[in-house]
């Protein structure tokens, strides 16, 4: 039998820890995957004895993927269009705790485009660093449907089918430090 613990947010602003956070993404591509991270990312959690507020942003132009064309193309109009839509944004009022596990009703920006997303997971319960200071962590993840927000650029296959998949799935590893 196994019993769970909640876990409790003491009140207050936390401030993204960026060294130890990071905002990937994954998308099924040619058989394979597709990952990258945005190493520019910036997020802030406020807890109140009312509810939670999480909001973030990521900088298009820290994308990162293992060929520099390809961060090139992802940065242009077929996929985010930088020059444009410089930020990815996320924002959420409603956090649901429940033990260890975090459910977020959230909005995330795309490509100017604002859309309702699920969001689960879990939290990295409240610690005390070792210079005194109040850390707490969430590891959460959602998949989004890219062509409702304008990102869809595809090619299609000499044997039929397309190169990516609509899906992509978002994951991120935040840790705050409180204010």
């Amino acid at each position: 039998m196994s019993t769970t613990t909640k876990v409790e947010v003491p009140a207050g602003t936390w401030s993204l820890d960026p060294v130890h956070s990071s905002v990937t993404f994954e998308i099924d591509y040619l058989g394979g995957a597709f990952r990258g991270e945005f190493r520019e990312v910036a997020a802030q959690l406020a807890v109140e004895e009312t509810g939670a507020r999480l909001t973030g942003v990521a900088q298009v132009a820290s994308v990162d993927v293992k060929d520099e064309n390809l961060s090139a193309h992802l940065q242009g109009p077929d996929f985010f269009d930088a020059e444009r839509e410089p930020e990815l944004r996320f924002s959420a009022e409603g956090i649901a705790l429940d033990g260890e596990t975090v459910t977020v009703d959230g909005e995330i920006t795309i490509k100017g485009v604002t859309r309702p997303v699920a969001v689960t997971g879990t939290v990295v319960p409240p610690i005390t660093g070792m210079r005194g200071e109040e850390r707490v962590g969430l590891r959460v993840s959602a998949a989004v449907d890219r062509t409702q927000f304008g990102v869809d650029w595809n090619a299609t296959l000499p044997g039929g089918g397309q190169a990516l998949s609509n899906e992509v799935r978002i994951a991120a590893e935040l840790y705050f430090v409180k204010e």
